[in-house]
């Protein structure tokens, strides 16, 4: 099962609109609020859990359920096989003791 913050997670992390996610799971958008918005398991019908579950692994994204390798449920972002990540350097934070000893963009974080 999904929790709803779960959900909410996973959908920014992937920068999925609400539409975007509910045309992909083939579930209405009012439905898809309602499983965001709920505090605990997702308690909507099985089908629309497992699609919208389908729709963010298909995008990239992997849960956590609590008792696994994280302390709680989450979601965190896996890189596809052979796609590469595009990274933009200016989104880096860069510490200033940092610059002094040359280090690469990000280290230190």
């Amino acid at each position: 099962m999904l929790s709803g913050r779960q959900i909410s997670a996973a959908r920014a992390l992937v920068g999925m609109s609400r539409a975007t996610l509910a045309l992909a799971a083939n579930i209405s958008v009012p439905t898809l609020k309602r499983m965001e918005a709920s505090k605990r398991q997702v308690a909507d019908t099985r089908n629309d859990v497992a699609a919208v579950r389908i729709a963010l692994e298909t995008a990239g994204v992997t849960f956590l359920e609590a008792g696994g390798v994280a302390s709680g449920m989450g979601v965190s972002l896996r890189k596809a096989n052979g796609a590469a990540i595009d990274v933009d350097e200016s989104e880096f934070v860069q510490y200033p003791e940092n610059l002094e000893n040359d280090a690469p963009p990000g280290a230190g974080g």
